[in-house]
């Protein structure tokens, strides 16, 4: 990895109101996995804009609350049109927050990935795919030269290189992190269709049977302190907790960001209702965005 920068530019308190982020490079270097992951860290993405609309994505970036943090790709398929990429960056980072990642790999990484592809490189059939890197190399070259972040992810795997990007990327877009919801739900009503975890309570002691708490909720304190006084809710709870917190950091790192965690229990009232909850709590203490959903209280 390198940085370099043109020369230093005095910009007001208002320029850093907006930001964005450009990334370009050479084909097959890892351009979309890297806009992907800016999208899911909040910025406002988009591929392959022509370099004469990018004037107007940048004024719209300042004006729009949407898309104040936003990134755009630019490459090679902008054809001769490329040449003036220099002078409009230039001319964008006296007014806006830029910032210019430039992706790039060895030669033989490069080949191999068309090879596993068997995609034809941008430039055309009629030249190698090494030849065609050879004059992409030379055609980016003072685009380069511009460039905050150069980036060899030769050896970066597509999980390595979104890694990489988050560091340097996610402290101004914190907002952005795994957005998590934990649901309750009756089973008699079947498994919420959207869930990526789902936990059966069902084996906890029932509150349903027991005339005071019938028509109440997992909600109520009455009966959340009825299922927890239960040795097996408070292990089970122990080590659900423990569970999440080790698998979240990783679902984080496979780019995802949005996770549903589901309770059942058999009508969706009461030991589904208080888990969800429980678990709730707990996980917003570890610092994760959590809200709490419960499907089924409303019915039966």
């Amino acid at each position: 990895m390198g940085a370099r920068r043109p020369e230093a530019v005095n910009r007001g308190p208002e320029a850093y109101a907006a930001e964005l982020v450009v990334v370009t490079g050479l084909s097959g270097s890892g351009k979309g996995t890297v806009l992907k992951c800016l999208e899911d860290l909040g910025y406002y993405s988009v591929d392959n804009l022509p370099s004469g609309l990018i004037t107007k994505f940048a004024e719209l970036a300042k004006s729009s609350p949407k898309t104040r943090c936003a990134a755009l790709g630019v490459d090679i398929r902008e054809g001769s049109a490329l040449r003036d990429f220099p002078k409009i960056y230039r001319k964008l980072s006296r007014e806006l927050h830029t910032k210019l990642v430039f992706l790039e790999a060895e030669d033989a990484t490069l080949v191999r990935r068309y090879s596993e592809t068997r995609r034809p490189h941008p430039l055309g059939k009629n030249e190698s795919v090494a030849a065609s890197l050879h004059k992409e190399r030379r055609m980016l070259a003072p685009i380069r030269e511009l460039a905050d972040h150069i980036i060899d992810t030769s050896r970066f795997t597509v999980h390595e290189l979104r890694d990489a990007i988050a560091e340097k990327f996610r402290g101004a877009r914190e907002e952005s992190k795994l957005l998590i919801a934990v649901t309750s739900f009756g089973y008699r009503y079947g498994v919420p269709p959207d869930s990526d975890l789902v936990f059966d309570v069902r084996f906890l002691p029932n509150p349903n049977y027991i005339p005071q708490f019938k028509r109440l909720t997992g909600r109520h304190p009455r009966v959340a302190r009825y299922i927890r006084g239960f040795p097996q809710t408070q292990e089970f709870i122990e080590r659900i907790t423990e569970l999440l917190v080790y698998l979240l950091p990783h679902y984080i790192r496979e780019g995802k960001s949005y996770l549903t965690i589901s309770f059942g229990c058999t009508g969706g009232q009461h030991r589904s209702v208080m888990m969800a909850g429980e678990v709730r709590k707990l996980l917003a203490k570890a610092g994760y965005k959590v809200k709490e959903v419960h499907r089924d209280t409303g019915r039966g």
